[in-house]
């Protein structure tokens, strides 16, 4: 099925697929996971077992929706440090292993360039500059977005719909030629539902929020799914 509506004058195709970045095109889930299991190795290795600690971190991290300066400063407070390192240390271990340990959504290169062949492609993603930045340098993958937009720079986070109008400007195109995919129902789906774009949900561990006015126009449960709607 194509991503489409019925216009005046027939149907009117899709010319721009935009896509959000954590648990999207990133595994999130399996990127933190890595980090959390390698982050308490280095500060807990004086312990028996850490296995308790990953799965702490993982839930103190709320799926990336929780300010890494908070999350730390609980970990300094509740944790078994053997020498308690400052919350500057604990920032800058993250900005870079973190990083190191970006994964790739199974299949997500591959629906990146058959996307590209036909669609021009773009990124809107909330979070710092540089780890954003960062992750999709470390993933090859800047090469293959017509534009990218991180919150950060931009002034701007989802679901404002203006981070969405900005993508739009970029690309010179209608709001209703462009599709967003997204894992997140409000920053994703309803903020840019409400920029006039079509949108793809994208189930992965946020669920459907009651109170959302915006549907998505389909739902895939994996990224090589899109290829199927386009």
């Amino acid at each position: 099925m194509n991503i489409g509506y019925p216009g005046v004058a027939g149907v009117k195709e899709i010319k721009a697929v935009i896509f959000d970045l954590d648990n999207t095109i990133l595994d999130r889930s399996k990127t933190f996971r890595n980090f959390a299991a390698s982050f308490v190795q280095t500060y807990f290795g004086h312990l028996e077992t850490t296995d308790g600690l990953i799965e702490r971190m993982i839930e103190l991290d709320q799926d990336g929706y929780k300010e890494k300066t908070a999350m730390f400063g609980e970990m300094l407070d509740e944790w078994p440090w053997k020498v308690k390192p400052g919350l500057d240390e604990l920032m800058d271990d993250y900005r870079l292993h973190y990083v190191r340990n970006a994964t790739l959504m199974d299949q997500a290169s591959e629906v990146l360039q058959a996307v590209k062949s036909n669609y021009r492609v773009g990124l809107i993603t909330n979070g710092r500059t540089d780890i954003q930045y960062g992750i999709i340098d470390r993933l090859g993958l800047r090469h293959v977005f017509d534009f990218i937009l991180v919150s950060e720079e931009a002034g701007v986070k989802k679901p404002d719909p203006r981070i969405f109008e900005m993508a739009v400007e970029r690309l010179k195109l209608r709001p209703d030629e462009c599709v967003y995919v997204g894992d997140h129902p409000r920053n994703d789906i309803e903020g840019a539902a409400k920029a006039g774009m079509k949108t793809v949900w994208i189930k992965v561990n946020q669920p459907w929020m009651p109170g959302l006015t915006m549907r998505p126009d389909h739902e895939i449960e994996r990224l090589s799914e899109l290829l199927a709607l386009l």
